[in-house]
């Protein structure tokens, strides 16, 4: 079962790579970041780039880059800078309203499914209203949603990644998300997630090559720092007080008064070195946030790319901070699989069921309260 689909907001096309992986054909990719467009245009070879403005590419435009092929699928992540926990989170943020741009394509192409991805801070109160109208538009055009937090290292990512994932159908009732593979229990029998080590080994494509690997730019200029981090052992960093006192002696101390700090501690943990024996904590979009497990260095672009699950042949495109931009924005490739092969689970059971065209009935409300009452949840050290 294959489907043709398009990537909306698709950065350097992390789901589109997964969708693929998972045996769809991508038709379009959509973004307005030159970099990034390069890249999806490097690794999806045999789909159509458009870099520019979503705003313009409508009617004849979009018909003239899909051809007479029918879309399936639409998936993408529109900007989520207005929904992010980390971020100010600013619910009135102006670019939250481009999801009505992903509803316009959906309509001109009417695909079975969509998916969209999002940061877990558009499942929060404050956001309620922006989630509340994004379900209700695609229900008034005759899609059944649903909504789940995924947890990237639940599916084979060696990383700590928590997504919202929204799943429409217009084909049944029943959306089906995938089932968890990696850092959970099957017959009672506990299946561990992919780890740091495990991955940070194989960086070569078939032809030895290995892309975006320059270990100087990894090098850490600062002797100062390069002192601290020699101090920090795998898996450790700073964010308290204690941890201060416990790495670094009075000399290579921070210039922090702890005190004055909210809740007395960083927000994110500095000098933060990498635990080959556990899945990493989130990529981020700086490549100044984590540490080599061993090696007293930061991640290269490709180290990064292998936590996110990146196939090693896919090369990224730009100045390293727009390739690590790319990389920290991106959907885990192999948590993308998965959503991919679920949407051939839904389509096989849509046409064997009878109850294709169940009347939608449970407001978006409900099932909005329902997942956020476990979106903020976190297991064990997931908090980092």
């Amino acid at each position: 079962m294959k489907f043709n689909f398009i990537d909306l907001f698709a950065g350097a096309g992390g789901l589109s790579c997964g969708m693929e992986l998972a045996g769809h054909k991508c038709l379009l990719g959509v973004d307005v970041d030159k970099h990034a467009m390069k890249t999806f245009e490097q690794n999806h070879k045999y789909s159509k780039a458009y870099c520019g403005d979503i705003k313009k590419l409508k009617g004849k435009t979009l018909k003239e880059y899909l051809g007479n092929k029918t879309v399936h699928v639409v998936v993408g992540g529109p900007p989520c800078q207005g929904f992010s926990t980390v971020g100010v989170g600013n619910p009135k943020d102006l670019r939250n309203s481009l999801f009505l741009e992903y509803c316009r394509i959906v309509k001109e192409t009417k695909p079975y499914f969509i998916i969209m991805e999002n940061v877990t801070g558009l499942l929060a109160k404050k956001n309620e209203t922006t989630l509340n109208n994004i379900f209700k538009k695609f229900e008034s055009m005759g899609y059944h949603m649903d909504v789940k937090v995924m947890a990237s290292q639940n599916y084979g990512v060696p990383e700590k990644r928590r997504r919202t994932i929204i799943i429409g159908s217009r084909l049944s009732s029943k959306i089906k998300f995938p089932v968890e593979t990696h850092d959970t229990y099957k017959n009672n029998e506990y299946i561990p997630p992919a780890l740091v080590g495990e991955v940070l080994e194989d960086l070569e494509c078939s032809s030895g090559d290995i892309y975006n690997h320059d270990l100087s730019a990894a090098g850490v200029r600062s002797k100062l720092d390069l002192k601290r981090i020699k101090r920090i052992p795998e898996g450790q960093g700073i964010r308290y007080q204690k941890d201060e006192k416990s790495f670094l002696p009075p000399s290579l101390r921070l210039d922090v008064v702890w005190e004055e700090l909210p809740e007395k501690r960083f927000r994110q943990t500095k000098y933060c070195r990498l635990d080959r024996f556990k899945p990493s904590p989130t990529i981020l979009t700086s490549r100044y946030t984590y540490y080599h497990p061993t090696e007293h260095r930061y991640l290269t672009q490709r180290e990064a790319a292998k936590l996110q699950s990146f196939p090693n042949d896919f090369v990224f495109h730009g100045p390293v901070a727009a390739q690590w931009k790319q990389i920290g924005n991106a959907v885990p490739p192999i948590m993308a699989k998965a959503l991919g092969k679920a949407l051939i689970s839904m389509y096989k059971s849509a046409k064997s069921s009878k109850n294709s065209n169940v009347k939608i009935t449970k407001s978006a409300k409900s099932k909005i309260s329902q997942v956020r009452s476990k979106a903020f949840v976190y297991r064990g050290k997931e908090a980092q």
